[in-house]
C-alpha cells in the first residue's frame, strides 16, 4: 500500500511541475507576440529646437598662425547648423591673448552666442570683461565683432580703472581694453581724489 501510495504521489508531484512548465512557456510566449511599447514623443518640440551638436563644460581654443588668440570655456554649448547659430550656456568665460601668448583680457557672462555668419560673439547677461591693467567693464550685454577684433556695447556700461570711474552708454575698445570709448558719458569721477 505505501508503495502505491508513493507512486500515486510522485506521479501528481510530476504532474504538477509539468502544469507549471507548461505555464511559464504560455506566458513567455504570448508576452513576446503582445505590441511592443513605444515610448512617448513630445510633438511640441521642431527640428529646429534640437541642436545639430551639443557639449558639456566645452573649451575651445582659438589660434591663428600657430598661436593661441582666445580660449572659450562654457559650461554647455549647442550647435545649431540651419540657423548658423551656437549657444553658449551655463557660465561663458573667454581668456584673449597678445600677439606673444600672454593672457590680456578675460570677458565672462552667465550665457552667449556666436553668429556664424561673421563669427561674431555676443555676451550677455552680468557681463564682465577685466584686462591685466586692472580695467574692469561691467554692462548687460556685449560683442566682440571679429572683423575687427574690437569690444563694443550699446547697453550702459561702467568702467573701472585703478584711477577713475567712468559710466554711460555706448562703448567700442580694442579687445584687450587698453584704448576705449564710452559715447554718450553719464558720470565720471577720479579715484585719486576721493
Amino acid at each position: 500500500m505505501n508503495k502505491i501510495l508513493s507512486i500515486r504521489i510522485g506521479n501528481i508531484t510530476k504532474m504538477k511541475i509539468f502544469i507549471l512548465l507548461i505555464a511559464v512557456i504560455s506566458v513567455l510566449f504570448y508576452s513576446c507576440t503582445k505590441e511592443k511599447i513605444k515610448p512617448t514623443v513630445n510633438t511640441q518640440i521642431t527640428s529646429a529646437e534640437i541642436p545639430d551638436q551639443e557639449s558639456w563644460n566645452s573649451t575651445v581654443f582659438f589660434s591663428d598662425s600657430g598661436k593661441t588668440r582666445a580660449i572659450l570655456y562654457a559650461g554647455n554649448l549647442k550647435v545649431f547648423s540651419k540657423r548658423k547659430e551656437t549657444l553658449l550656456e551655463q557660465n561663458l568665460k573667454i581668456d584673449f591673448y597678445n600677439e606673444n601668448e600672454i593672457k590680456t583680457t578675460t570677458l565672462t557672462s552667465k550665457r552667449g552666442r556666436v553668429d556664424e555668419r561673421t563669427n561674431d560673439l555676443y555676451a550677455i547677461d552680468s557681463v564682465v570683461a577685466k584686462n591685466d591693467s586692472g580695467v574692469v567693464i561691467r554692462t548687460d550685454e556685449m560683442m566682440w565683432r571679429n572683423n575687427d577684433q574690437k569690444i563694443v556695447s550699446e547697453k550702459f556700461v561702467t568702467i573701472d580703472t585703478p584711477t577713475e570711474k567712468i559710466e554711460g552708454y555706448g562703448f567700442e575698445s580694442d579687445q584687450h581694453l587698453r584704448y576705449y570709448v564710452i559715447y554718450n558719458i553719464t558720470y565720471v569721477t577720479n579715484l585719486d581724489t576721493m
